[in-house]
């Protein structure tokens, strides 16, 4: 199957094909995510030696998102309890505050209503990579989780759609996170990852507060890499700014947790800590 697509006088990287590609040559458990990458960089490089950096780091990105998408479904698909892991499209594509139930949505509707109105300016959010659903407390379509098969365009098509059975149907202690999925932090990135962490958490503040929630558990935002060097950590732990504005509240993270992915192994054991579920007893209280 070939990897690249002819567009007129340029070539496009097929980047469907080249994961299928990828994933074939994946070994099993140990094998690194990064190693296989840059060895089908080297196939692209013969196919067309034309193929540009750029071409192939934006190629990187998607590659790694499916990759850990669907290690996260089946992971969902053994560990029937587990949080669900769901891919989401970019914003432009999907506001994922649609996510919530009509009621919720409505809150952040009227939030950036009164805050453009007020003060002239934007409530601009983008989306995270990830979003957690607690499986346990919203309704599953039913047949929708199906096991990855062996056709690797059928797996992409399943996780990255499988967003849409979740479309209004979450209240809010339905989403109990989110996951930022890069190959690496670039310098801007560190600046990104943590604003969303910190934005994300505020509105869920907002929506605590505007449903009158006792003891909320909290909202988790997560950070995931093939490789994370010590700056990278260092500009990760920064606080969440909406945490700081009262002397009654307790500075939280912006990051919650940064970890290093590059196998099936590595997978399995930052699942079993980001997708565990919260223990009994640890659900929000609503004064409604």
């Amino acid at each position: 199957m070939p990897l690249l697509l002819r567009k007129g006088t340029r070539y496009q990287i097929d980047k469907k094909a080249a994961f299928s590609r990828m994933y074939s040559m994946m070994p099993r458990k140990k094998g690194s995510i990064k190693k296989v990458i840059a060895e089908l960089d080297e196939e692209l490089r013969k196919e067309c030696p034309g193929v540009t950096g750029g071409a192939l780091s934006n190629s990187h990105g998607d590659w790694y998102e499916w990759f850990i998408a669907m290690a996260a479904w089946d992971y969902a698909i053994k560990n029937k309890n587990s949080h669900l892991m769901l891919k989401l499209p970019n914003v432009s594509q999907f506001d994922c505050s649609r996510l919530y139930i009509k009621e919720l949505q409505n809150f952040i509707v009227d939030l950036r209503n009164k805050v453009e109105k007020s003060a002239g300016v934007k409530l601009i959010s983008s989306n995270p990579d990830f979003v957690l659903i607690n499986r346990r407390s919203v309704k599953i379509p039913e047949g929708l989780m199906k096991r990855i098969s062996k056709d690797t365009k059928d797996n992409i098509a399943l996780v990255d759609g499988a967003y849409k059975d979740f479309i209004e149907k979450c209240d809010f202690e339905d989403i109990v996170g989110y996951v930022s999925v890069k190959v690496s932090f670039r310098p801007d990135r560190r600046l990104q990852i943590p604003h969303e962490g910190s934005l994300m958490k505020a509105i869920y503040t907002h929506l605590q507060t505007r449903k009158w929630v006792i003891c909320p558990p909290g909202l988790r935002y997560y950070a995931i890499a093939a490789e994370v060097g010590g700056a990278d950590r260092k500009a990760l732990k920064t606080v969440a700014t909406h945490s700081i504005t009262t002397v009654s509240s307790v500075p939280q993270p912006a990051v919650d947790d940064v970890f290093v992915i590059d196998s099936i192994e590595d997978c399995n054991k930052v699942f079993k800590t980001i997708l565990r579920p919260v223990p009994y007893g640890m659900q929000a209280v609503t004064g409604n």
